[in-house]
């Protein structure tokens, strides 16, 4: 099956540009992830893919065929909605069945196909119950098969979990996840939720403010942020503020060694970053690169814990595994030790999500 292509995609609603040209490249049988915050443009993306927003400029093709001005039921795409639009009126099974029998499909081959699918996403024993008798995440199971029920060449999902508590939100995921990996099917999920994307995405689609800020695996956006707007929210960092000298960082008075540093052209104002499970406590650490510090909050977590510290730098989070903990109290002085491969640095910018 062919790969979808975004090209220069734009989207602009008056004066404001809600989308800005998007070149991004959906590889066939992958899952990918558009995550950001709210009013990123992630939906509005979803929603021009899907033919539900006309773009004010660029192409969308799937393979050779340029589907821009294609209308939604003419594109062959499955969708879920947010609220999984199901119908109250009819049974499981007809709601499955629907797409299908208004296609024209025999009403036998249609009722075979949903069973088909129902018995795919778990729930073959549910055909004849009513939409309102079903858990939230049953619901979403029927609105799964619903949308597969016509074969889609490409499935897409605009926050189908945000309905969901968080167990079976967790539950449903890994779940979705390995009915994608099953059917091999090309699909996209708009989220906000970090968790969710690196749970279930071969590839993450980082946006803010209409842009692409990042495209990657899910590892290599933790661990090899773009930006300070992607360090800040993917997972959680300690951000500091400092100036390039000679090679190194001074932050705060102090001088630290980080890899990237020598990239930077002397005097250049950065942004460093390091996240909280890559720093270390106590006094046995390596020279160098190390801060004083008091601790002023500790927050257990259970298998972790969040270790709050004042230092020069600014306030810092150092995350320890439990049963290897260092014993720290509030108002412990200690030291800090922020490893130079872990220290992330970027021109100075606001880093806010």
């Amino acid at each position: 099956m062919p790969d979808l292509v975004l090209s220069d995609i734009r989207k602009d609603f008056g004066a404001f540009r809600a989308v800005d040209r998007v070149d991004l490249t959906f590889a066939h049988g992958e899952l990918t992830a558009l995550l950001g915050p709210s009013g990123c443009g992630k939906t509005t993306l979803l929603r021009m893919i899907a033919g539900l927003e006309e773009p004010s400029g660029g192409t969308i093709r799937l393979g050779e065929t340029d589907l821009t001005g294609t209308p939604p039921h003419a594109r062959k795409f499955g969708m879920v909605f947010q609220n999984f639009a199901l119908f109250p009126h009819l049974n499981v099974a007809d709601n499955v069945c629907y797409a299908l029998t208004i296609a024209g499909t025999p009403t036998a081959r249609a009722r075979a196909r949903a069973g088909e699918l129902l018995d795919l996403v778990q729930l073959a024993d549910f055909g004849q119950r009513r939409i309102g008798e079903l858990s939230g995440g049953q619901r979403q199971r029927v609105a799964i098969a619903r949308a597969l029920a016509q074969e889609p060449e490409v499935f897409l999902l605009d926050e189908p979990m945000s309905a969901l508590d968080a167990k079976l939100r967790e539950e449903m995921q890994v779940e979705l996840r390995l009915l994608q990996q099953r059917l091999k099917i090309t699909t996209i999920v708009v989220t906000h939720d970090q968790r969710e994307a690196m749970t279930m995405a071969d590839r993450i689609v980082v946006m803010s403010q209409g842009r692409c800020e990042q495209v990657g695996s899910p590892q290599e956006i933790y661990h090899r942020p773009a930006n300070g707007f992607v360090a800040s929210f993917i997972g959680r960092a300690n951000f500091m503020s400092g100036r390039v000298r000679n090679g190194a960082v001074q932050v705060a008075g102090w001088t630290l060694q980080a890899v990237p540093a020598p990239a930077f052209i002397d005097g250049s104002q950065v942004t460093l970053a390091l996240r909280p499970e890559k720093a270390r406590l106590g006094a046995d650490l390596p020279v160098g690169n190390r801060l004083p510090a008091t601790v002023t909050f500790l927050r257990d977590v259970g298998a972790t814990r969040d270790i709050h510290l004042d230092t020069p730098a600014g306030p810092m989070v150092v995350e320890e595994v439990t049963d290897r903990g260092t014993g720290l109290h509030v108002g412990a002085q200690t030291q800090v030790y922020l490893p130079p491969d872990a220290l992330h640095l970027f021109p100075a910018e606001p880093v806010a999500a």
